[in-house]
């Protein structure tokens, strides 16, 4: 199976039309050889995680919830908090929501790299641009 490498530019990018293609392409839905049950999919790469848009009041009635387990150990972080301490976890959280939840699914994320700068370690791997724009 051959996989592909492609990057992708989230400045000015709305979260989720953009995490949706993104999960397309870790899934393999947008090759002719897709199967439901195989890992078909290319890797991910996310620029500019930092500069992406919601659209709406969503920057300020977003939560994002964790839970450590713990009596009392809930947490939430609106959209805004979120973009300031952890820029990088807006779209992974998105993109996780839209794989399957089962072990295929987890392996399918471990193909997603977002950075919030423009720069990434990838080079060597000769990364495609990637349209998001549909």
């Amino acid at each position: 199976m051959e996989r592909n490498w492609y990057i992708i530019d989230a400045e000015n990018q709305v979260v989720g039309r953009m995490c949706s293609r993104i999960a397309t392409v870790l899934r393999g839905k947008h090759k002719p050889s897709y199967t439901p049950h195989v890992d078909t999919g290319d890797y991910v790469i996310v620029i500019n995680a930092d500069k992406v848009r919601f659209t709406g009041n969503k920057w300020d009635q977003k939560e994002y919830i964790t839970y450590s387990g713990y009596p009392g150990g809930q947490k939430s972080r609106i959209a805004k908090e979120q973009l300031e301490k952890k820029p990088f976890a807006i779209i992974e959280a998105a993109v996780k929501g839209m794989l399957p939840k089962n072990i295929l699914g987890r392996q399918m994320y471990k193909k997603l790299f977002v950075y919030t700068g423009s720069e990434h370690p990838h080079g060597a791997q000769k990364p495609l641009e990637f349209d998001t724009k549909f």
